[in-house]
């Protein structure tokens, strides 16, 4: 049986990006069904396919997963060759703390620069969110100068932590967030991805048009 991948609107669900982006470059083959957020027929759609009422979902065959991050694991598994972690193991176990990082961390950009990848804006970030930016930046510094050398992702070839990140290369860009050196050069690798390009394309088309203030509840 094949994969199904439920994400919410590509405008705004940044956490839908993450395996998505990773199926895209792994070139697996999977269906797709978007699921729009914060309508009144949403709870009900969503409890069909996520037992936590969130995306995104990954069904494969009987099995359901309702986390990004245990998506991405499991698609790493199931798919090493394309998919999978960076082989060396210094460089698999520094992607799995930055991408959990990602996951777990980065509230203050979460929350001041909330995902909306068809947008432009400026707004003055707080001393929190600055730091966190400071923080991004250094991730991706370090993991382009220890582990970059074989392309243009931040463990050379596109991994996993590469689908974690590229969301918030995004919000840099649409609240026009300037980064240095290597990690300016990685915004600009997501930016100008054509995976990337595609799924802000499709959001450009979605008619949805969600207040700032809703978003970020049905997304995990």
């Amino acid at each position: 049986m094949g994969l199904t991948l439920v994400i919410g609107n590509k405008a705004y669900s940044s956490w839908s990006l993450r395996p998505w982006l990773l199926l895209k470059h792994g070139n697996v083959a999977f269906d797709e069904v978007r699921i729009p957020l914060y309508r009144d027929d949403t709870a009900a759609a969503l409890a069909s396919w996520s037992p936590s009422g969130k995306v995104p979902v990954l069904v494969d065959g009987e099995l359901t997963i309702w986390d990004s991050l245990a998506i991405i694991e499991h698609l790493a598994e199931r798919f090493p060759d394309t998919c999978g972690w960076p082989r060396d193991p210094t460089a698999r176990a520094t992607a799995r703390a930055v991408s959990a990082e990602m996951h777990a961390g980065f509230m203050a950009l979460r929350t001041e620069m909330t995902f909306n990848c068809r947008s432009r804006r400026r707004i003055q970030a707080s001393s929190a969110a600055g730091v966190e930016i400071a923080r991004a930046a250094a991730i991706w510094n370090d993991c382009r100068a220890r582990f970059g050398s074989r392309g243009p992702w931040l463990f050379g070839p596109f991994s996993p932590a590469d689908a974690m990140f590229a969301p918030l290369a995004l919000r840099f860009l649409t609240y026009g967030v300037t980064v240095d050196g290597a990690a300016a050069e990685y915004v600009q690798t997501v930016v100008g991805d054509s995976s990337v390009q595609a799924w802000i394309a499709a959001a450009r088309r979605e008619v949805e048009v969600l207040p700032q203030n809703e978003l970020g509840e049905l997304v995990a």
